[in-house]
């Protein structure tokens, strides 16, 4: 039997290890916010409801932020789960809380105020804020002119913190912000004349000047700024440097400009006179045809809003055009395709309505099965502008040139070498203005942004007041057909 004495250095060496366990189980670190991120299987996302940054259309989510946070979140080998914050404030507010959004990611510029909060990552977007007036009031040239106005803004934003430092020089300026909006009423209360003026950045702009005709910009409001995603405060950095590296990759690899050419690209393809025609023939000539286009587009199986889009490309909606080479009508039929399609009257714009809806979808069951969507749907329009024909020829000579003939975004390239001799003459059926079915193509993509946007219900609840148009919102109900993404 061991004596007491035998037993006390065991029982101190027993002591000393269980000690030094205990002390090396807490200094095991924490997992860090990305290491949480990957360990979860799911990357949590706050942002705002509007056309800019996420809404849900007929094939589901989108939105400039929620395209550019997905593939993030596939980057990461993770699913992505999105919330919405009713206003500014919250959103900030929710950023890092436990079990809540790691980032947010909602056009975000940021600021002195909001860098006590969050940290910003590296910027992908360049916006400038912009006063917005409507046409026909007396325009306002610089900031002493906004003493007197009628003006609102979002709660929160950083137009708010502008307007505060600019009341501090003039301080007859006065203003209201407001949470119960969102960058759309804004400007359709503008556009109403609801409110004089509201400050806006760019980018917002130009994605909804084609659904307010009235709308004017008076004069931008100070520098440019950067958008950026936001992180919790604090020193973790993991989240951060990943976000950093990914937004500089997709800035190198054309990811970020894709993007920006589709949710942003039809002012630059559009203008802002052709912008601001378009908002007005929503209104005023698509309303008399647009059951016509519905009707036939559901018979062809085509989207009706790509069938309006070529509509509106071709004639602007108007029935009674011909052009210079004898196309006539509102989807501008040549004579062969009308009678091959069993129009007898090209200016009756039921007929050509049911015409075009006819030869769109001919054009898409003639393409090689080898194309897939989108791109199948990019070059059957491209084959509507300018034949099949021709456009067999650029996807040959694309696949001669290394570039995949099945791939809008490389054939796009060759088209335009069809009117210059040295490659026409390579090809069956010669000689065409290739550079006509690009702008063809692109134009209509931007009409069928449009029509998209418009075209979805409101936002649910209070956050947007009733107007004349739709915009973007969430749609609860289940998508019953695909339409291709752009």
């Amino acid at each position: 039997m061991f004596s007491p004495t035998a037993l006390r250095p065991r029982y101190a060496k027993w002591l000393i290890a269980t000690g030094l366990f205990l002390m090396l189980s807490g200094c095991v670190d924490k997992p860090n916010t990305l290491e949480r991120v990957k360990e979860d299987g799911v990357l949590r996302v706050i942002t705002r409801n509007s056309p800019a940054t996420y809404f849900q259309d007929r094939n589901g989510e989108t939105g400039f932020e929620y395209e550019l946070v997905k593939r993030f979140a596939d980057d990461l080998g993770v699913e992505l789960k999105i919330e919405t914050a009713d206003n500014l404030d919250d959103l900030f507010n929710q950023v890092g809380k436990p079990n809540g959004p790691v980032l947010a990611a909602a056009g975000l510029v940021s600021s002195e105020q909001r860098k006590k909060q969050v940290r910003f990552s590296h910027s992908y977007l360049e916006v400038t804020p912009q006063v917005i007036y409507r046409n026909g009031q007396s325009r306002p040239t610089d900031a002493g002119d906004l003493v007197g106005k009628k003006i609102m803004v979002l709660k929160g934003s950083t137009h708010a913190e502008q307007l505060a430092e600019l009341k501090k020089k003039y301080p007859g300026i006065e203003y209201e912000e407001s949470d119960a909006v969102e960058v759309v009423d804004l400007l359709r209360m503008v556009d109403e004349g609801q409110i004089d003026l509201t400050l806006v950045d760019s980018n917002e702009v130009a994605m909804n000047q084609v659904y307010f005709p009235n709308i004017q910009v008076a004069f931008d409001l100070g520098d440019a700024s950067n958008q950026s995603w936001a992180v919790a405060a604090g020193e973790d950095n993991s989240l951060l440097n990943e976000i950093n590296a990914y937004l500089d990759k997709v800035q190198k690899n054309g990811t970020l400009q894709r993007l920006k050419d589709r949710y942003y690209g039809h002012v630059d393809v559009l203008g802002y006179m052709g912008a601001t025609t378009f908002a007005q023939h929503l209104q005023q000539r698509l309303p008399k045809y647009e059951q016509h286009f519905k009707n036939y587009a559901k018979k062809e199986k085509v989207d009706w809003r790509l069938l309006a889009a070529i509509g509106y490309q071709e004639s602007l909606w108007q029935p009674a055009v011909t052009s210079k080479t004898g196309v006539r009508g509102l989807m501008m039929l040549t004579q062969n395709t009308a009678q091959a399609m069993g129009v007898s009257n090209r200016l009756d714009p039921k007929q050509s309505i049911m015409g075009g809806a006819k030869y769109l979808a001919y054009m898409k069951d003639q393409l090689d099965e080898s194309i897939q969507e989108p791109d199948r749907t990019w070059f059957a329009l491209a084959a509507y502008n300018v034949g099949s024909g021709h456009l067999d020829d650029a996807r040959k000579l694309a696949a001669k040139e290394g570039l995949n003939p099945d791939k809008w975004l490389d054939v796009k390239k060759i088209l335009p070498r069809l009117s210059e001799k040295k490659w026409f003459s390579k090809t069956r059926y010669g000689y065409a203005r290739g550079g006509e079915p690009v702008h063809f193509v692109a134009n209509i993509r931007r009409y069928y942004d449009i029509l998209t946007w418009v075209t979805q219900p409101q936002l649910e609840g209070d956050q947007v007041a009733e107007g004349n148009l739709h915009v973007p919102g969430i749609d609860k109900t289940k998508p019953n057909q695909e339409t291709p993404p752009l």
